[in-house]
């Protein structure tokens, strides 16, 4: 039996499969995050599944301005294995651990990897799909963290 979180020879496996992304991601959920930049002012972001169907789903994605309105609104439809894929690593340079974090959303059991580059992400068991928190290198050494505060369903 092939095991469904591995996308191909020489990667680790995903914390995810598409299965599971799907399954966790109806329609309505709503997750807001906190956009930390290495430098500049900090702001929410939002990410809202609707139309979803055993294939994929639309994403509609906007920052949250300083009075609570949208901002840079945008929707885009993709596939529950692609977002999968956005989590599928390199074992040759990437280490997978799992560890218990604390978040926003609080204490998990999460699985981490975390890239040669310097790059970090750390998904929450009970949180299917992207990232309860990632943490970036942005080339001007300093680190953008965006960490998941709320996950509405």
């Amino acid at each position: 039996m092939t095991d469904p979180r591995i996308l191909g020879d020489g990667l680790l496996p995903t914390p995810f499969s598409a299965a599971e992304i799907r399954d966790g991601c109806p329609a309505g959920r709503t997750i807001r995050l906190l956009v930390e930049p290495g430098s500049g002012a900090s702001y929410e972001r939002m990410n809202r599944f609707v139309d979803c169907d055993a294939e994929g789903a639309t994403i509609e994605r906007w920052v949250v301005g300083d009075g609570g309105e949208r901002l840079d609104a945008s929707a885009d439809r993709t596939t529950w294995l692609a977002l999968q894929q956005h989590a599928s690593f390199p074992a040759a340079t990437t280490r997978r651990t799992e560890e218990t974090v604390d978040l926003p959303l609080g204490r998990a059991d999460c699985v981490v990897y975390t890239r040669d580059s310097g790059a970090r992400f750390v998904f929450a068991k009970d949180h299917a799909g992207m990232p309860a928190r990632y943490e970036l290198p942005d080339g001007a050494g300093g680190v953008e963290v965006t960490t998941m505060v709320a996950d509405d369903t």
